[in-house]
């Protein structure tokens, strides 16, 4: 019976990869078409304005030849990038550039970037054909307006190029008096950024409806889409997804309306640029047409793939899961026909949860503290795994009356003291462990949640032991206390709170948080029917 059931299995683990990930072809486009401009930053992966690590000349130099074969020109958004003049750059291979200028609340850093900026203008005025003033002071509240006008009249009195300012596009309603100071308006329009977010099947169409609107509330002025674009990778916004074809889809769609609207424009961005999760999130780091390893992402024609490394993650996950097979089998001797199809059952399914965790992992190293965090997190996957296989034979020391003060003093004497926790507590402490971990990061997306992930594939394994617990009636109902009320009431109160905040739209929502309530069943199964210890214990 295993073989067969096996081999159902895996076509099954199979599918699963591909159907989310055949080839689709979004319409429009052409490979010999250039973009009006692409945002430029030259930081490969181990690089960072945060942490003063700028490009080389020679990293900037081969960006450049590569956006120079896809682009008419480049936006940059500071004068100051480490030692690279990057119009030099820009001049040499035949690219124009928008030269950007940063301004902060700090008045003598604004000095010196505009400084250095009118100093570059001045110097290439072939190749720097705009200066941008200001990005998105007005949204972070760096400088009020009657300011920001002051350095913009200060660099547009010594440079002979128009001069403009770039923010988000209803930041230009709420304060028009900067306007009159600009010869062009740079506008921001993301869908995905939006208070209200729009999915990608009405995306573009509202970048053109808002379009026209500032059109009206500025007639005469020149109005530039300073930037546009759609993320490959992160969470969802209301039914706004990102995902690599959407992306697709909507830079195809979008060229194709700015070749009917004459759009004067400026793609959001040249290169995925890792060093913005930090501040932003995986999504931020999401934006490019090019990955961080300078290949190319999204194609101006032809079909994608969400995940072109598909199959051989799908191979991955069966690998997993016939190795999960084997430890459950492994020393069982004869089983029974129900136990034998439970354990092919389980030992595949739980490997198809380990090769999704991987394959989410993987894609998001974008530091040390990232890696730590996925080789902890994959690791105590994995042990969970496998100590759920062999408990189906009984090969796995039980502790049902394991609880949640067990587990967090097992954890304090580990990190105290180094004391290893004995193996027969391991897989309820495991079970505990990940609860307590979700109830955390279900706090932080209640109350911090736009830059956070819902965090499905970090608990892909313990769902699923989850699941088959409840299914057999194998969850302890003994012994909780105020460790189990504790987390299982943030699970339940942060998933509902969540799910009402994300909106009926959101699927990605909609799935963790009823993940979360799946996660919530351990710990409050056990505090219900288990209650010796509470807030108020009586000292003996």
């Amino acid at each position: 019976m295993r073989y067969p059931l096996i081999a159902v299995l895996c076509a099954i683990i199979m599918a699963a990869w591909y159907l989310p990930n055949r080839p689709q072809d979004p319409p429009g486009g052409s490979d010999r078409e250039k973009f009006s401009s692409l945002s430029f930053s030259a930081y490969r992966p181990w690089e960072s304005p945060l942490t003063d690590r700028f490009p080389t000349e020679a990293e900037a130099d081969e960006d450049m030849a590569l956006v120079a074969s896809q682009a008419n020109a480049i936006r940059t958004y500071a004068a100051y990038e480490g030692d690279v003049e990057m119009a030099a750059l820009a001049r040499a291979h035949g690219v124009k550039l928008w030269q950007g200028i940063w301004l902060s609340g700090t008045r003598a850093d604004n000095d010196r970037e505009m400084a250095r900026g009118i100093m570059l203008a001045n110097k290439y005025p072939d190749t720097i054909t705009r200066v941008v003033v200001g990005n998105e002071v007005l949204l972070r509240r760096d400088l009020p307006p009657a300011e920001l006008i002051a350095d913009i009249d200060r660099v547009k009195a010594a440079v002979r190029q128009p001069v403009a300012y770039a923010d988000v596009w209803n930041f230009w309603l709420q304060f028009p008096e900067v306007a009159p100071h600009v010869d062009i308006l740079f506008i921001h329009l993301l869908p995905y950024w939006e208070d209200v977010p729009t999915g990608i099947s009405g995306a573009v169409a509202e970048v053109g409806t808002v379009y026209h609107k500032l059109k009206a509330a500025f007639p005469g002025k020149q109005i530039v889409i300073g930037e546009t674009g759609w993320p490959s990778r992160g969470r969802q916004r209301a039914d706004a997804v990102p995902s690599l074809v959407n992306e697709t889809r909507f830079l195809r769609d979008f060229m194709t309306l700015s070749h009917a609207e004459h759009f004067d424009y400026n793609f959001i961005e040249a290169f995925d640029q890792t060093w913005k999760y930090h501040s932003e999130g995986i999504v931020g780091a999401s934006w490019g047409i090019f990955n961080s390893d300078r290949t190319v992402k999204i194609p101006l024609a032809g079909p994608v793939q969400n995940d072109a490394d598909w199959a051989a993650n799908a191979v991955i996950s069966i690998v997993f899961g016939l190795g999960l097979c084997w430890l459950g089998f492994y020393q069982a001797g004869k089983v029974s026909r129900d136990l034998e199809g439970a354990i092919c059952v389980a030992g595949m399914l739980l490997g198809g949860a380990l090769g999704y965790a991987e394959a989410n992992i993987v894609a998001t190293l974008f530091d040390f503290h990232l890696m730590l965090a996925g080789a902890v997190n994959f690791f105590g996957q994995t042990m969970l795994a496998a100590l759920a296989m062999m408990r189906l034979n009984n090969r796995a020391p039980a502790a049902k009356d394991r609880t949640g003060a067990q587990t967090t003093e097992a954890v304090r004497a580990l990190l105290l003291r180094g004391k290893i926790p004995e193996l027969r507590g391991c897989f309820e402490d495991l079970c505990f462990l990940f609860a307590w971990t979700a109830a955390v990061m279900q706090m932080l997306l209640l109350f911090d949640p736009r830059y956070r992930e819902f965090p499905l594939s970090t608990f892909a394994v313990p769902l699923l032991v989850t699941a088959g617990r409840l299914l057999i009636g194998d969850l302890p109902r003994h012994n909780g206390g105020r460790e189990e009320l504790v987390v299982g009431l943030a699970l339940v109160v942060g998933a509902v709170g969540s799910a009402i905040q994300e909106g009926p739209l959101n699927t990605q929502s909609l799935t963790w948080n009823a993940a979360a309530l799946l996660l919530a069943a351990g710990p409050l199964l056990r505090f219900t029917q288990g209650r010796q210890r509470f807030f108020f214990e009586k000292k003996n």
